[in-house]
């Protein structure tokens, strides 16, 4: 339920309803707005009889939010949230920006290096795995605590701030450390207890689509994070399992501007993981950034061919290097 107050209505009235809520066992969240004063009501499992509140002073209108995430949609928070990075500003009205790196960390060198390139080819923030959900038991997990310092000296060697995945609560607090971007991949989406403890940091998160999530599944699990009191969310779309075998995952376009009307969240693209082939990285790339995404995951690699984890859908770094070309052109016809 959504409590719109008039705005005339006084701080003691705004008050007076906050208590009249709680009172009835619910949380009042108050939302302020540059048009309107608003009271989001939480902790409802189905529709809250308004008869005890609805004539108090200084309301002007109750409404019944019927979806089940409130935090993150445009009825609770009508204004386009952007979430910083490190000083990387993400979402509506800001530059699209590009996170760029290797699905993997592999050692010193290589991350240094792909840091190095992708920071002179014109990225915002490296990416990189030290925890890595894999499919097989018996292929690279990732070098865990290693691969996070190591991305740590990356990012002092570049500038680049690091955005990483993290696997589970008890690592919150190490990945937290070292990352400045916390990614929640799309096997752990809803892994709610990860969720949990990731809304009682502040630090951005980096929330993917699982690969079978509807729209709702995927929202209400932001809304998760946003509960316990972490607002910096970013959704990434990364592709979703269908039928169709001739690509990794099938890239779900539609979803940029469908986000955009229904939460005030920043939104995000993975082509690389959404396509699963280098050649179909850069087209997708584009074709995300027309549909309006606030940024592209990219993976890049010095050697695709010799990478531990999805050589086959990483640029080179001359391959990236021409992609930013394009994105900077394409950019400039872009209005942001």
């Amino acid at each position: 339920m959504l409590i719109v107050m008039s705005h005339r209505a006084t701080e003691a009235e705004l008050d007076a309803v906050v208590k009249a809520v709680q009172d009835m066992g619910l949380r009042a969240t108050p939302i302020p707005g540059s048009e309107r004063t608003a009271i989001g009501v939480l902790g409802n499992e189905g529709y809250v009889d308004d008869l005890t509140i609805r004539d108090l002073p200084g309301i002007k209108e109750i409404l019944h939010v019927s979806k089940p995430y409130k935090l993150v949609s445009r009825d609770f928070h009508p204004q386009s949230s952007v979430v910083n990075v490190r000083g990387v500003a993400i979402g509506e009205g800001c530059r699209p920006i590009v996170a760029a790196g290797p699905c993997a960390v592999e050692g010193e060198e290589q991350i240094v290096k792909t840091a190095l390139a992708v920071k002179a080819a014109g990225a915002d923030l490296l990416r990189g795995g030290a925890f890595k959900p894999r499919t097989g038991p018996h292929t690279f997990q990732g070098l865990r605590e290693e691969g996070l310092r190591l991305l740590a000296l990356a990012r002092k060697e570049s500038g680049l701030p690091i955005v990483t995945e993290v696997m589970s609560p008890e690592n919150v607090g190490v990945v937290a450390e070292y990352a400045d971007l916390l990614q929640v991949g799309a096997r752990n989406m809803q892994n709610f207890d990860l969720l949990k403890e990731l809304g009682r940091i502040r630090k951005p998160v980096l929330l993917k689509r699982g690969m079978s999530a509807t729209i709702e599944e995927f929202l209400s699990s932001a809304e998760y994070i946003l509960t316990g009191g972490n607002t910096e969310v970013i959704l990434c779309e990364r592709g979703i399992r269908t039928f169709e075998t001739a690509t990794r995952n099938t890239m779900d376009l539609s979803v940029v501007p469908l986000i955009k009307e229904l939460s005030h969240l920043p939104i995000m693209v993975d082509p690389s993981h959404a396509t699963g082939k280098r050649s179909l990285v850069p087209p997708m790339t584009k074709a995300a950034l027309v549909a309006g995404a606030h940024g592209i995951l990219i993976e890049v690699h010095p050697e695709p061919e010799k990478a531990l984890s999805d050589g086959p859908q990483s640029l080179t770094f001359q391959g990236f290097a021409a992609l930013m070309d394009d994105v900077r052109k394409l950019n400039s016809f872009l209005h942001f």
